[in-house]
């Protein structure tokens, strides 16, 4: 994917001639939109205006019919583009990684780094601080997966890195100048003070790769936990007479979950099984992905192990899921086609309600004045992504 940018992306902002997106046709978070235009001034949308109306000073971008809608967010993505987070802390492996999910319509993601040493958790924060602190497109947050985890429910998260709460992890995660901080952790595994300190502070806590019986996980929930991470994945079913964290989540109106619609983390039924108790507006369709998603690999290093990607599915040789090698758009479809939830509302779960649980929803999920201009543009023939914009600069796949 070529962006129209400077060579350092991270540098780009936007033009401040005003642009004029016409001919096309928009969701705009709400309802589908004919016969409109969406003005950009500044990296923002300006204004919605009718599309026959007369522009002086505007640079027109002709959207060929297609259908225009607000850029997706991604609360959970470990890699893409052929990198690991986990691989590299860096500016560098993060804007590979931003790149590699654009082409299918991420504007905004949360780079996930999962379970590993506290050093190697130091320098991820270090690498987010500078992303953010450079204005790196589509990196509004970081999301750290573990370590703090129930050993039974830990998946491919190393063994030798799940532990107690490292002493100082307070002081990491509410470090300023990392955007929007989310952490995933199990609620019986964490002292319950840890988590009210948190969520006090203003970070995200969800729980996942958890054993929390439904007292634990309602406790937790009390807490201050506002969310459950790939709902279903990595904690124990829900039963007749323990509901688990899963009854938890359904019985807790306010508790996002996110949602991994692959077909491989959920049966498909399991997942409508989820709407059918949920509803849409507190779920937030997530990838999970790792490496392969953005890139020509067909597998990869986690940890030492080497993860291979087949038909859609990423795991061990033995088996074992490892992430996903699902993309955002692929999302939306598959939420469609296969949950069959309305195209709009679909769009939503991939874009304003995860805005929502960041607390960015007056910034983005949302084509409308004084929004940021993140728009993903959809060619609904083949559902294919065909160009994305982030504060105004736009880029080609």
């Amino acid at each position: 994917m070529v962006f129209n940018s400077s060579p350092t992306s991270s540098k780009t902002v936007a033009s401040s001639v005003a642009t004029l997106l016409r001919n096309g046709r928009i969701f705009d978070g709400t309802e589908f939109v004919e016969g409109k235009a969406v003005l950009v001034e500044d990296g923002k949308i300006s204004a919605i205006i009718d599309d026959g109306a007369s522009t002086q000073d505007c640079q027109i971008e002709d959207l060929g019919g297609k259908l225009l809608v607000p850029g997706f967010v991604d609360v959970q993505v470990n890699g893409g583009g052929g990198m690991m987070f986990n691989d590299e802390q860096s500016v560098d492996a993060l804007e590979t990684i931003a790149n590699g999910h654009r082409k299918f319509g991420t504007t905004t993601l949360l780079p996930t780094f999962i379970t590993d040493s506290f050093s190697q958790m130091q320098a991820a924060s270090t690498a987010m601080r500078h992303a953010i602190g450079q204005g790196l497109p589509g990196v509004r947050g970081v999301h750290f997966e573990g370590p703090y985890f129930s050993m039974e429910r830990r998946g491919v998260h190393a063994e030798q890195f799940v532990r107690s709460v490292d002493e100082g992890a307070f002081d990491l995660f509410t470090q300023t100048g990392m955007g929007v901080v989310l952490v995933t952790l199990a609620p019986e595994v964490v002292p319950v003070d840890f988590v009210t300190r948190l969520s006090s502070a203003g970070i995200r806590v969800c729980a996942g790769h958890t054993n929390a019986t439904y007292d634990q996980a309602t406790a937790g929930f009390a807490a201050g936990i506002s969310g459950v991470t790939h709902l279903y994945n990595a904690m124990p079913p829900i039963m007749n007479r323990e509901p688990g964290i899963i009854g938890a989540a359904y019985d807790n109106k306010d508790i996002y979950c996110g949602l991994i619609v692959d077909g491989h983390h959920l049966h498909h039924a399991t997942a409508r099984t989820v709407i059918a108790c949920k509803g849409t507006s507190r779920i937030m369709l997530v990838t999970d992905a790792m490496a392969t998603v953005g890139s020509n690999k067909s597998s990869f290093n986690l940890y030492g192990t080497e993860i291979f990607a087949k038909n859609g599915r990423l795991a061990t040789k033995e088996g074992k899921l490892a992430g996903s090698d699902l993309n955002m758009m692929d999302a939306v479809r598959l939420t469609r086609d296969e949950l069959g939830v309305d195209f709009g509302e679909a769009l939503r779960m991939a874009s304003l309600y995860p805005a929502t649980y960041l607390g960015l929803n007056d910034q983005i999920g949302k084509i409308a004045a004084g929004y940021d201009a993140d728009f993903a543009l959809i060619d609904e023939a083949t559902d294919q992504v065909v160009r994305t914009w982030i504060k105004g600069v736009g880029g080609n796949s």
